[in-house]
Formats: C-alpha cells, sequence, structure tokens
C-alpha cells in the first residue's frame, strides 16, 4: 500500500512537473508573440536626411511633395514669384546632404534651357557638387513629355556629373510608386555616402 502510494505521489508529481514545464514553454511562447505583437517598444531611430528641393516654377515640386505626403495636390497653387528668387537659392544650400531637383519635362525649349542651366549650376555649387542628386523628370504623363533619356542627352548629365552620385528618374502625378522608388535610390546614395563617411 505504501509502495502504491509512493508510486502514485512520483507519478503525480512527474506528472506535474511535466505540466507545469509545459504550461511554462506555452508561457514563454504567449509572451514572446504578445511581445512580437504588442509591446514592440519604438521602432530603432531612422537616420534623418536634410534635403533642398529646386526646380523651376511649374516643374511641379510642391504638388509632389504634396502627393508624398498624403496630402491632395488639388488645392496647391503654383508658388508665386519663384523665378524672382532663383538667385537667394544657394541660401537654402547650406547644411543640405542631399539635393532634388525638380524639371518639367513637357516645358518650352526655352524653359528646358533654364532648367538646364540651373542644374549645371547645382552641379558645381561649392556646397552641393559633393552631394547626392536625385534629378526627377516630371509631367511624364503629359504628351509633349520628353523620355528620360532624351533629357539625359539634352542636359548633358553624363559628361557633367560623371564621378557625382545621381539619379534620373521619370515622374508624375500618377505613378507614385516610381516616385517613392525613387526617393529609396536617394536614400541609398545617402546611407552610402554615410558608410564612406564613418569608414574615413
Amino acid at each position: 500500500m505504501s509502495v502504491t502510494l509512493v508510486m502514485l505521489s512520483n507519478f503525480f508529481f512527474s506528472f506535474g512537473l511535466n505540466f507545469l514545464s509545459q504550461c511554462l514553454i506555452k508561457r514563454n511562447k504567449f509572451f514572446k508573440c504578445f511581445r512580437a505583437l504588442c509591446c514592440k517598444g519604438p521602432p530603432p531611430a531612422r537616420p534623418e536626411y536634410d534635403l533642398v528641393c529646386i526646380g523651376l516654377t511649374g516643374s511641379g515640386k510642391t504638388s509632389l511633395l504634396s502627393k508624398l505626403c498624403s496630402e491632395s495636390p488639388d488645392n496647391v497653387v503654383s508658388t508665386t514669384g519663384a523665378d524672382n528668387i532663383r538667385k537667394y537659392w544657394s541660401r537654402y544650400y547650406q547644411g543640405s546632404q542631399g539635393v532634388i531637383f525638380v524639371l518639367d519635362s513637357a516645358s518650352s525649349e526655352d524653359d528646358l534651357e533654364t532648367a538646364r542651366n540651373e542644374l549645371h549650376s547645382a552641379l558645381q555649387h561649392p556646397q552641393l557638387c559633393t552631394l547626392p542628386f536625385l534629378i526627377l523628370a516630371n509631367h511624364q504623363d503629359k504628351p509633349a513629355a520628353r523620355s528620360v533619356q532624351e533629357v539625359k542627352k539634352y542636359f548633358e548629365l553624363e559628361p557633367l556629373a560623371r564621378g557625382k552620385r545621381w539619379i534620373l528618374q521619370p515622374c508624375s502625378l500618377d505613378d507614385m510608386e516610381a516616385l517613392k522608388d525613387s526617393f529609396s535610390q536617394l536614400i541609398n546614395l545617402l546611407e552610402e555616402k554615410d558608410h564612406e563617411a564613418v569608414r574615413m
């Protein structure tokens, strides 16, 4: 009788330990799942970059940035007097880590020539010449839009920007995925520049 009780007590003791350990394992799994779903905590800090966005009046800078920020571009009014402040652009260059240049790929020949001259000036400016450039050939949805290859050739980007970090991308308000991809490529260039600075 006493042997049977000892055996039963051992059985319940071992069963209890086994059950307890299973409960602990399940509880740990539950807490891991709970932490994964509900208690992630703040996401790791992402680097922030100061970018300067330049381009002629009507190129679509404000509309593109509004759409990127999930704001409706319908109420966007073209920035007045922008052509008059082009000579002051350089005041905004200090501290910039990257450049977004927006051009109207469907503009007149005169405006395209002006945009070409302004881009050349920016690429050669002492405060910008070492920075990554994202050049957006905007208004690709318009019938008169020039292709990226036409813009690249007209703006003489290959010889002028050789050795620099630059991306030329087509864009329009109708294709936000392409625009987001363009910004992702710019971020990659900025991060590469950061890594090179750390190695130095």
